[in-house]
């Protein structure tokens, strides 16, 4: 074996043994181990045993088709030695992290086998596949969140505090007289208005990305504007905005056909939070827990 394929081969290896290490502490998700049979022999399907911990072939061969994937030559019986000792050796770590108490103590292993069991509980939800009229009731109820959102075009003028926010406040109430008055927005902005770091796009865009660039004072001033309204100065802790409102379109409904993708993708996430919602009320109810009647 050359000196790289070496290389790569013992990287392989300290791979596989880290992510066995991760995949058994969330040994009830990733289905690695299965309760032992009675008597000291092996049962049907396992490759070992460590205590009372059954080592599955499933998991044997996946990992040495992984190792096999990685290899331009066949793998050595010694080789898959090799893989049946990294998956011993995972589970001896795995056995003593448990008598540490690390499962109940460090912070990064309970956050890894919390992320394993929602990660299960979300593939069943996966394999969840809603019926035609189901996915027709579930689009009339939420047609809504589905549509396309309104949009606002807005332009606006706006003047900073400086030292003088007075001065600055009587500067934004001429702007927005002169705009009513029908002067162009460019030549009022460039006699009263002051440059901005994001200046606002000219150019429709949903709410909340209006919001983003004026925040929701200014942004709440704008969409009760009429189609060519002219607001009143809006204070904000940077200055003055002053918004014309250019136009506007309305949130429109989509063709269930254009969005299916979407609306099933949206059924299953709501699948997997209700499976989810009801396995922890299961857990809760079976638990003996007890809370403070004040907390700290």
């Amino acid at each position: 074996m050359s000196e790289a394929a070496t290389a790569t081969h013992e990287r392989r290896a300290s791979w596989l043994l880290a992510l066995g290490a991760a995949l058994g502490l969330g040994v009830a998700a990733a289905h690695l181990l299965v309760a032992p049979g009675p008597g000291r022999e092996l049962p049907e399907g396992a490759v070992a045993r460590v205590e009372e911990a059954i080592i599955r072939d499933e998991t044997y061969r996946r990992l040495v088709a992984a190792l096999a994937s990685d290899r331009r030559t066949p793998l050595t019986a010694a080789d898959r030695e090799r893989v049946l000792d990294r998956l011993i050796e995972e589970e001896l770590l795995v056995q003593h992290a448990v008598a540490l108490g690390l499962v109940g103590t460090d912070r990064r292993v309970r956050a890894d086998m919390v992320s394993a069991v929602l990660a299960s509980i979300n593939a069943s939800a996966d394999g969840y596949t809603p019926e035609p009229d189901e996915i027709e009731a579930f689009y009339a109820t939420n047609q809504q969140y589905f549509a396309r959102p309104a949009r606002v075009r807005v332009r606006h003028i706006f003047v900073a505090h400086g030292d003088e926010p007075e001065a600055a406040r009587t500067r934004a109430q001429r702007a927005s007289e002169r705009l009513r008055a029908g002067e162009p927005l460019e030549r009022v902005r460039g006699e009263l208005g002051d440059e901005v770091l994001a200046p606002v796009p000219d150019a429709p865009l949903p709410p909340a990305k209006l919001r983003e660039y004026l925040g929701p004072s200014a942004l709440e001033a704008a969409l009760a504007l009429p189609p060519g309204g002219v607001s009143d100065p809006v204070e904000t802790p940077q200055g003055f905005h002053v918004l014309l409102l250019m136009a506007r379109s309305e949130s429109q409904a989509q063709p269930l056909e254009s969005v299916r993708p979407q609306v099933i993708a949206e059924m299953k996430r709501r699948e997997g939070d209700r499976r989810l919602r009801e396995r922890l009320d299961e857990l809760r109810a079976d638990a003996d827990v007890v809370v403070t009647a004040e907390l700290p």
